[in-house]
């Protein structure tokens, strides 16, 4: 997955970048490390190995394997997990309260431990933020922010 944005700001080894929001960033497993802004553009940082300046238009390029991994977790374990629960709920769930009904702790269950997932997965997802191989990286400069003097 690719991006284009204009680096807004240089820390070190790491450029902000500010891109367009797509529809699919809802779905990014790398939603975690991007910022909104309210003119709807999102603010990423990514590895700028290649030196680009503020100003500059950029090509940010999300590693494939990275993002394989973060949609099987964000889109997978939770369906997974959503289906256990409610297996788990209509067993045991509806023997602990018989009065509800397997089908409404079915219900339960699964939405329960679907939510739980969620939750885990977000705190899990700020031990990502730090490791390089879960980082944009710039793969090159489109245009050049030329300053005058």
């Amino acid at each position: 997955m690719e991006e284009i944005g204009i680096v807004k700001n240089i820390n070190g080894m790491k450029a902000i970048i500010a891109v367009s929001r797509q529809a699919s960033c809802e779905a990014c497993p790398g939603s975690s490390l991007c910022e909104t802004l309210g003119s709807g553009d999102a603010v990423m940082e990514a590895d700028n190995r290649i030196a680009a300046r503020v100003g500059d238009t950029v090509k940010v390029v999300f590693r494939a394997s990275s993002y394989l991994k973060g949609t099987m977790l964000i889109y997978g374990l939770p369906s997974l997990m959503l289906i256990a629960g409610a297996v788990l709920g209509k067993v045991y769930l509806s023997e602990l309260f018989p009065a509800a009904g397997p089908d409404i702790m079915s219900a339960v269950g699964g939405f329960g431990l679907f939510a739980v997932t969620f939750f885990v997965l977000k705190l899990w997802s700020k031990t990502f933020e730090h490791k390089t191989e879960y980082i944009p990286i710039i793969q090159e400069i489109i245009k050049h922010e030329t300053t005058e003097g």
